[in-house]
């Protein structure tokens, strides 16, 4: 079944490579590549525009995982009337002026730009177009539907063994990023970086249950024997302590997220170590 995408007509897909660039380029200490994607997503992605409205459609699909066939067929078929009832004209017009900024601002590599769940993305974009014939529309709902009900273990089953195919992602994984992310570091900058778009109202809720989660970390390790007996990590640990209580009164900036970042480093470190003492 092959259908033809065109990916710079792909919302989500976009959106998705914007997030990428930028948070390589906050790894990177590049601000002015981030300034520019924060621009862009503050133009195109604001709330109550059309491709903020049309990108919630694909992510209440994409971004769904292990709900029962019930809830999720019924969350496709709102996501889908949802995207249909978009202005078309204007939506191909707030697209163009996307591409647009996005080729001034980037070279046009930017479109081949890796994202893991491009192929999710480019059968959502075919189900909300009505040019779909009846069996090619089931098809590709169907697929994601299996997408939006895969539990966690039969996700780890899809993942690629091939040594070829996992080098070559690891490849185009290291053109982006400097160093290895943990994934609660990953999702913190994914929250940053969208927080440009929804006024932070994400990035503060993600944040609010994080330093909560460090808070309570870093104080069991305090009753750790290694830490209890070396003065300078207690001191460390309590300054740290003391800093995560004062973000919840300050504003949001990248400050704040470095010395999360980090400390989610160090409460990993703290847990690693523990684990083998």
């Amino acid at each position: 079944m092959k259908i033809r995408h065109n990916k710079k007509r792909n919302t989500a897909f976009i959106y998705e490579s914007l997030i990428k660039e930028a948070t390589a380029a906050i790894i990177k200490n590049d601000h002015k590549t981030k300034h520019k994607v924060v621009s862009i997503l503050k133009k195109h992605f604001s709330e109550g525009t059309l491709l903020k409205r049309h990108l919630e459609c694909y992510r209440s699909l994409y971004e769904s995982k292990s709900l029962d066939p019930k809830t999720a067929e019924k969350i496709l078929i709102e996501a889908k009337i949802a995207s249909r009832l978009l202005d078309t004209q204007g939506l191909f017009v707030s697209q163009s002026d996307l591409i647009k900024d996005v080729n001034e601002e980037f070279s046009t590599q930017f479109f081949n730009t890796f994202v893991p769940n491009y192929k999710t993305l480019a059968s959502i974009a075919q189900v909300f177009s009505t040019k779909l014939s009846p069996k090619n529309s089931v098809m590709l709902e169907a697929q994601i539907l299996t997408h939006m009900t895969e539990t966690p273990a039969s996700l780890l089953q899809n993942i690629p063994t091939n040594p070829l195919i996992v080098s070559a992602f690891v490849e185009k994984f290291n053109q982006k990023y400097d160093e290895e992310l943990l994934e609660e570091q990953k999702k913190l900058l994914n929250y940053y970086i969208s927080s440009f778009a929804d006024n932070s109202l994400t990035l503060k809720t993600f944040l609010n249950d994080e330093i909560g989660r460090l808070k309570n970390c870093l104080k069991e390790a305090t009753g750790l024997e290694e830490i209890k007996n070396d003065p300078e990590m207690l001191k460390k640990a309590t300054i740290v302590l003391k800093k995560l209580d004062s973000f919840y009164s300050q504003q949001l900036d990248e400050t704040v997220l470095l010395t999360v970042l980090k400390t989610q480093k160090l409460v990993k470190e703290i847990a690693t170590d523990a684990s083998h003492s």
